[in-house]
């Protein structure tokens, strides 16, 4: 298989990063109309920012995903801009998620890269 590489105006990249984080106290909020907004307004992050979701799966509680980014703009920047951004929405157009949360989402987040693992066995696990 070969290796996609991406590139910038003066870098050449193959970033690819699965991430992993929670709504506060791990409540289980992320169902039925509340994911399918939380999806949109996830891939609609990564498109502003050039950044490829390679694989999105939203549990209740928790949320996976597989993303290339650029390294110069950073995996910690992108991940800051989902989680407001979805925060601010999601609490604005399901006032429920507010009374049930002083905060949608915990401060931190599970990121680990990809390495050499085949994409195919990482989107099979998630």
């Amino acid at each position: 298989m070969l290796m996609e590489y991406k590139s910038n105006h003066n870098v050449v990249y193959s970033c690819k990063y699965h991430v992993v984080w929670c709504p506060k106290y791990r409540r289980r909020v992320l169902t039925s109309e509340v994911e399918e907004r939380l999806k949109a307004i996830l891939r609609e992050v990564a498109e502003e920012r050039q950044a490829d979701i390679i694989e999105l799966e939203v549990m209740p509680d928790h949320v996976h995903l597989l993303v290339e980014v650029d390294p110069q703009f950073g995996i910690h920047r992108l991940i800051r801009l989902m989680k407001g951004r979805s925060s601010h929405h999601l609490r604005e157009e399901f006032p429920w998620i507010k009374k049930r949360l002083p905060t949608l989402w915990t401060n931190s987040y599970f990121v680990s890269t990809v390495g050499g693992a085949p994409l195919a066995v990482i989107k099979q696990y998630m």
